[in-house]
């Protein structure tokens, strides 16, 4: 996993009207219609669902309101695309239109009638170079207790008030506008709320430059990273907290971003959004319709979260790693590195290429190993990775 794509940040709002009622239906035998997902390289649950009978590929998206498809997959399912006018997404605002859906199904739930947003859905917003045909959101989802099992890698629909594990549990509701998954979040002493509780974002924990001022951490260094949307990428400061409780669940060292002010949070209303990268070791529960959200205890010894060492934030570019962003106080950005500049060669190998794997482990590396970094123009450079944040 590339460490620039970590948080990748998907929320789409804005109501789109739909001029026909839709019916739901879960089959009876929903308990046992688990389905399988795997991780994106943007750290989303990515699997197959289907719209009038094609398969789609799938992002689990709780931070958005309505679910959405791409334009591509919308011509190719010869849907009718109505604009919409613009809908508030991170980076900015983007276009949406509306289409009249026969049918869609996720396992065991299906939808008759009704719609779906359509707008751009960009293939780095995976972070693995494959456009998502289909982000699922609330208006799929809110009915039902969603089952995430993140260590077996699957999850289910059932039916809401179901409890099929226990654990810690938190506040679980749905805003009215925007009408998404929102619980609270403890930092510091500091009770912030709402939080967005987005399954499509795949950072730990965000929050708004109000929330972190309100919160008042010390002892914190903080450096910047770059993540996603759909309407384009959005710089924020990162560091690592000590700790974030959730209702009863309390995290540790918790790799946390602040968004500049103005970001996507404010603009919809939120403190900050939790992700996958808060979940991903846990069983998790989200069931707004009975006002919880359940996590069991993960098993094994607590996982760090990965820290740049290099302050290079990398895209793979077919035989080469571009650099997208140059982190603040780390050995790259004292060595003069900018945005733009291509990596060819790591330590004299391929720093990718057609069936051969990246080689980016030494932008986490352990501090004070030194690599050799050859530019595609040929010129070397040499990098001593630190710890910086």
């Amino acid at each position: 996993m590339r460490l620039m794509l970590i948080a990748l940040m998907l929320p789409l709002c804005g109501a789109v009207p739909v001029p026909v009622a839709p019916q739901f239906q879960l089959t009876r035998d929903a308990e046992d219609r688990w389905i399988a997902f795997d991780m994106t390289d943007g750290n989303q649950i990515a699997f197959t669902a289907a719209v009038n009978g094609v398969a789609a590929r799938a992002i689990l998206d709780t931070g958005v309101s309505n679910s959405t498809l791409s334009p591509g997959f919308a011509a190719r399912a010869r849907l009718k695309v109505v604009p919409r006018g613009r809908a508030q997404a991170i980076g900015g605002t983007v276009a949406v239109g509306w289409a009249a859906t026969r049918h869609v199904a996720v396992g065991a739930m299906s939808r008759t009638g009704g719609g779906l947003t359509i707008a751009a859905l960009p293939a780095i917003a995976t972070g693995d170079g494959t456009a998502a045909d289909l982000l699922v959101g609330r208006d799929l989802l809110a009915g039902y207790a969603l089952d995430i099992d993140y260590p077996a890698r699957r999850f289910r629909l059932l039916p809401t008030g179901r409890l099929p594990f226990t654990g810690a549990t938190a506040p679980l509701t749905i805003a009215r506008d925007p009408q998404v998954y929102v619980t609270e979040l403890t930092l510091a002493g500091q009770r912030l709320r709402p939080v967005l509780v987005d399954t499509g974002d795949g950072a730990a924990a965000t929050l708004s430059q109000d929330a972190w001022r309100r919160a008042r951490v010390s002892g914190i260094t903080l450096t910047t990273t770059i993540g996603y949307g759909l309407a384009g990428p959005q710089e924020s400061e990162l560091g690592i907290v000590p700790e974030i409780a959730v209702g009863g669940f309390v995290a540790r060292n918790i790799e946390l971003r602040v968004e500049p002010p103005g970001g996507f949070s404010q603009a919809i209303g939120m403190a900050g959004r939790i992700g996958t990268g808060f979940f991903q070791r846990h069983r998790v529960l989200l069931d707004p319709g009975a006002g919880r959200m359940v996590l069991a205890e993960a098993t094994g010894d607590a996982v760090p979260p990965l820290r740049s060492t290099s302050g290079l934030l990398t895209r793979i570019d077919r035989d080469r790693l571009t650099v997208i962003h140059v982190m603040r106080h780390s050995p790259a950005a004292e060595g003069g590195w900018r945005g733009g500049d291509q990596i060819c060669r790591v330590d004299g190998l391929p720093a990718a290429g057609e069936g051969l794997p990246s080689q980016t482990d030494w932008q986490v590396g352990t501090p004070g190993r030194q690599v050799t970094l050859t530019l595609c123009s040929g010129e070397e450079r040499r990098l001593t990775l630190s710890a910086f944040y």
